[in-house]
């Protein structure tokens, strides 16, 4: 197995529905949507095996204090192989003069992001609107 890793916000819609399905996330039924997505990030970071697009990490970013991580994900096949450390270990690379990177994980996460450098946040509780697209 040979993990190449791209800076790149170039991704097919297909290689993204393929991915996000794969961990069944409801957005990977929106291919068309995850490209915009990510050609509108302010960072995209991929992992390849071959030709076929095995993980992703995208941020948000102001320009100078904060950044924003709002997808992590790798294949099932994929996961447990250190992708989504390295994945997260570029993001954190690129923003290290930055004053916070900031994320969302669900309970089962917050381990694998503690290993990554992250804390969580005490008396702060994420919110959110979710809009379902028909």
């Amino acid at each position: 197995m040979n993990i190449v890793y791209k800076n790149t916000k170039d991704i097919r819609p297909e290689d993204l529905q393929e991915l996000f399905l794969s961990v069944e996330w409801s957005s990977g039924h929106y291919p068309e949507r995850l490209a915009i997505a990510m050609k509108n990030s302010g960072t995209v970071f991929t992992a390849w095996d071959d030709a076929k697009l095995i993980g992703l990490i995208n941020a948000f970013d102001d320009g100078i204090m904060t950044a924003y991580v709002h997808y992590l994900l790798v294949n099932p096949k994929y996961q447990r192989k250190g992708v989504g450390k390295e994945l997260v270990r570029l993001v954190s690379e690129k923003y290290k003069q930055y004053l916070r990177i900031a994320l969302i994980a669900y309970n089962k996460e917050i381990e694998f992001y503690k290993n990554c450098g992250f804390a969580v946040g005490e008396a702060k509780t994420p919110m959110f609107i979710t809009s379902l697209w028909t």
